[in-house]
């Protein structure tokens, strides 16, 4: 209940007291009391009182709070409402988005601190907050360590409240805060891009819930670091390259190389993304015997980690990427990927489940085993000076290979783009770039376009003849600026050879034509423009 009869009594000293000042008020006849450690500060509260009662705010006879100091009672802290938020979108999310909200969240509440006094290690406090705090599951159903549980009590006393972002000063001090890593160097741009993305999409919630009228960030200037959103040109291999990189796979690992041979395949020759290449089973191929194939995705199957899967296994099994439950994806499979994912079968057969890539004991297969081979292929086929550079550093890397062979090759985007599985826009924007080793090939037929060079430009300036008015004519300060310039450039005089008929060219008869007369020439000049 909200009431206007508010009276206010002068601050009360206590001896012997912890926190001696105290600040007392009547909200509808109900004595109201705040107590603190300075004067100064229950000074401080209770002018933020009287100026409430001021602006004619009702006050709460629960709380004995104004209507501007209830709501940030009850928003609480920063920490409380991003707990809260984690925990609203926790069952929508896919396990990878749980994660890397997690760690966003985790960098900007670093800097939304009252004081460092008994802070925790900077690394302490992360793993705090990535991995408990902003896990939901794993806070319902587990205990953590000591240590942590020291972190996390100590954050929730020092969280600063959710209604002092409305400062731009706060807010300052959390974008501050998420644009560096833990080791102080600055965060990658697109790093930053991505915290911000969940920093704001945090506080969209807290406008939801009435605590803020607008979103605060959007009264602050703060420059956001650009980020490319391309792929590096440098990255993408040649198909010669990508042959080569994927023969030499059973060469440094007889074994494992050999059944991972087909799984880099599938991500070169059809574009596939590692956790869709994970997931493929072999009745989603079609594999004839000749010719063209065709591989139906139904399914993704990336590693998030088992902290952040419903079932607590390592690989979550989910939708394609962007697509709704049961809808599929159809990819041709070039003859080349025919072949080798035939002999695959053949040799290797399928798990249990149908899965045609699997590990040593049958379970799927995990990044850091098929990372840890194609680092080795990669040091056994490139160069000292190609392993310095960025070239194929990542599996990852045969996809935008794939897609940006198709692009050059000629195949419309929009194809291309259907078979990769995102938009028109995001594939032009992100994949659209040469291959390595396609520049000069775009030299060349540059070079084709353009045609033989013509005259060179010194055999041209020979020839030419600029016309100049005699010196002590008078002609126009046009000309006159024009007739400077030229001479400042070292220019002189040209005569021409006279024709066989001086009489008629006007000539003098010593075999040289006068320079034409001034007026004429000045006419055609501006005349020309």
């Amino acid at each position: 209940m909200m009431s206007y009869q508010v009276r206010f009594w002068s601050i009360k000293t206590v001896k012997n007291r912890r926190r001696p000042f105290g600040v007392r008020w009547i909200v509808g006849g109900q004595e109201k009391s705040e107590w603190f450690v300075t004067k100064t500060l229950a000074e401080h509260f209770r002018s933020e009182l009287v100026q409430a009662a001021r602006r004619g705010e009702a006050f709460d006879t629960v709380t004995g709070l104004p209507e501007s100091k209830q709501r940030t009672h009850k928003a609480g802290s920063w920490y409380d409402h991003a707990r809260a938020y984690t925990a609203r979108n926790w069952s929508g999310s896919a396990a990878k988005t749980r994660a890397t909200v997690a760690d966003c969240l985790a960098s900007v509440s670093r800097g939304l601190i009252l004081d460092e006094r008994g802070t925790p290690g900077p690394e302490t406090l992360h793993r705090a907050l990535a991995t408990w705090a902003f896990n939901r599951q794993r806070t319902e159903k587990q205990t953590p360590p000591p240590e942590i549980a020291a972190a996390l009590a100590w954050l929730a006393k020092k969280s600063v409240p959710l209604a002092d972002l409305e400062d731009p000063a706060v807010l300052r001090n959390a974008l501050d805060g998420m644009a560096v890593n833990l080791d102080g160097k600055p965060a990658a741009p697109k790093s930053v891009t991505r915290r911000l993305s969940v920093f704001r999409s945090c506080l969209d919630y807290a406008v939801e819930l009435k605590v803020f009228s607008a979103n605060p960030l959007g009264g602050v200037r703060w420059e956001v670091p650009k980020t490319a959103g391309q792929v590096d040109p440098r990255q993408v291999p040649n198909p010669e390259q990508a042959r080569a990189l994927l023969a030499a796979l059973p060469v440094v690992a007889p074994r494992v190389g050999r059944h991972l041979y087909a799984f880099f395949a599938c991500l070169y020759f059809a574009g596939l993304r590692p956790s869709e290449a994970v997931a493929l089973r072999l009745d989603d191929c079609e594999l004839p015997a000749t010719g063209w194939g065709r591989l139906l995705l139904a399914g993704s199957s990336p590693a998030s980690g088992k902290q952040w899967t419903d079932d607590g296994q390592y690989h979550q099994t989910r939708s394609l990427k962007a697509r709704a439950d049961g809808v599929k994806r159809p990819v041709p499979a070039c003859p080349e990927l025919v072949v080798i994912l035939r002999a695959h079968v053949d040799e290797f057969g399928a798990a249990e489940d149908g899965r045609l890539f699997r590990s040593q004991r049958g379970n799927r297969l995990a990044p850091v085993s098929y990372e840890s081979v194609w680092r080795r292929a990669r040091e056994h086929v490139l160069t000292a000076a190609q392993l310095a550079t960025p070239l194929a550093q990542r599996p990852y890397d045969l996809r935008h290979a794939c897609l940006s062979l198709w692009l050059n090759g000629g195949v419309p985007a929009a194809n291309v783009a259907a078979r990769a599985g995102h938009s028109v826009a995001m594939l032009q924007s992100t994949y659209a770039h040469c291959i390595d080793g396609d520049e000069e090939i775009m030299n060349r037929r540059i070079d084709a376009a353009l045609g033989a060079p013509p005259t060179p430009v010194a055999e041209r300036a020979e020839q030419t003849v600029v016309p100049l008015p005699h010196p002590g004519a008078r002609v126009p300060r046009s000309f006159r600026d024009y007739r400077r310039t030229i001479t400042h450039s070292g220019s002189r005089r040209h005569t021409r050879e006279a024709p066989e008929r001086g009489s008629d060219a006007g000539g003098n008869g010593s075999g040289q034509v006068d320079e034409p007369s001034p007026g004429r020439d000045v006419w055609r000049l501006h005349s020309a423009g």
